[in-house]
């Protein structure tokens, strides 16, 4: 069997960001299996448009993303923590990625196995932000990963000053949800 397609997304547009670094230490402490591919456009998506949101109208950058979600096997999201919740650009982009009104195209979120994560400088990380998160994935109709959950509390504590992940708890935390990762992008091949 091949690798997986994972298409991981940050929901952060900061570029020294703890969620985007947590993302390459997926790639880096990836437990086999998966080709981990970073998503970096999402300082290009517009706001969302419902009068935009047809084949012929949307914006490249929105097609793009839909491309990119449809064609891989599962989504890696990590999320920052902004007021209890997810940022407006993450939400955003799920918006543009949970519409098919023509009901022809198909719905790029529907079964896709997604594993979240998060990393916060707070004592509680992204709980908060996490659990909006899995509301809207329930909606969407994602195949969640549901266990382990990865809340990177005092995530500068986690980090060198090079952005690398050196928690040997966190890196197990994570390796454990990429495995369970895995686990559903290959059983939802089987089902296919």
């Amino acid at each position: 069997m091949s690798a997986s397609s994972i298409l991981a997304i940050s929901g952060s547009l900061r570029a020294d960001s703890h969620n985007t670094q947590l993302l390459r230490a997926a790639q880096k402490f990836n437990p086999g299996g998966m080709d981990i591919e970073i998503y970096d456009g999402l300082r290009d998506i517009p706001p969302y448009d419902v009068d935009l949101d047809t084949p012929d109208l949307r914006p490249a950058a929105v097609q793009e993303l839909r491309r990119r979600v449809a064609e891989a096997d599962g989504l890696l999201i990590a999320t920052p923590e902004f007021n209890y919740s997810i940022p407006g650009v993450l939400k955003n982009a799920l918006d543009w990625l949970s519409t098919d009104w023509t009901r022809a195209e198909g719905l790029p979120l529907r079964r896709k196995p997604t594993a979240i994560l998060g990393a916060g400088p707070g004592a509680f990380g992204t709980v908060r932000a996490q659990l909006a998160l899995r509301q809207i994935l329930v909606c969407t109709d994602n195949d969640v990963v549901v266990k382990p959950e990865v809340h990177v509390f005092r995530s500068h504590e986690r980090f060198d000053a090079d952005g690398n992940l050196t928690d040997e708890d966190t890196i197990t935390l994570l390796q454990d949800l990429l495995t369970a990762l895995r686990s559903k992008t290959e059983g939802a091949a089987t089902r296919a």
